[in-house]
């Protein structure tokens, strides 16, 4: 009996829908109970999120971007020589994906710079979500590239400080050996004292 009662609101749900979209609407006080297989609903199909596909141009560029990872520093140099002034903005990335190797200032200076006028470009928008990472990430290696050399200074000057206690301690330490192995002198004798007066 539960089972009839099922069916007939599954019947009454499947015909209700139906009846919004112009046809007549079945009750459900007039829908004779029926088989499982003829009052089930159509399942919806499931909508298909598809990612977006990259672009040539951004392909081409993380190839290339493995391709530098991979160089030797005189490649790197053979290449910023070879991208020259990078007119456009796919050699503007390749060239800023150069100098970011090696991780000097100047260089990542001037890779943000060549990041920056690609973004500001509106004739390469399907460059922007690649160099707006890439962008991101530069900053983030330069942030932590001065950290490190803040770091690396303080450890100099620590050891600085540290050689010199060293230096003193040694002084001190040779002052202190060289007053233990003196002899020690005996006292001047009083001459008037000791004189023995003639006879």
């Amino acid at each position: 009996m539960l089972t009839s009662v099922v069916l007939v609101m599954l019947t009454a749900g499947c015909a209700s829908s139906v009846g919004q979209g112009g046809s007549a609407t079945v009750h459900p006080a007039a829908t004779p109970a029926l088989p499982a297989s003829s009052v089930l609903c159509k399942p919806t199909p499931p909508v298909a999120h598809t990612a977006p596909q990259a672009s040539e141009p951004v392909l081409s560029l993380l190839v290339y971007a493995e391709r530098v990872r991979r160089m030797q520093p005189a490649e790197w140099s053979q290449e910023v020589t070879r991208l020259g002034d990078a007119a456009s903005p796919t050699d503007q990335v390749q060239l800023a994906l150069v100098l970011s190797q090696f991780r000097q200032l100047p260089e990542f200076q001037r890779a943000q710079d060549l990041l920056g006028r690609v973004l500001a470009n509106t004739s390469a928008q399907a460059l922007h979500p690649l160099v707006g990472m890439l962008a991101y990430r530069l900053g983030e290696q330069r942030r932590l590239e001065d950290l490190l050399d803040k770091q690396n200074q303080q450890t100099r000057e620590l050891q600085r400080r540290l050689d010199q206690t060293t230096d003193r301690l040694e002084a001190l330490k040779a002052i202190e050996r060289s007053l233990t192995s003196r002899p020690p002198q005996a006292p001047a004798s009083n001459s008037r004292g000791n004189h023995t007066p003639a006879p």
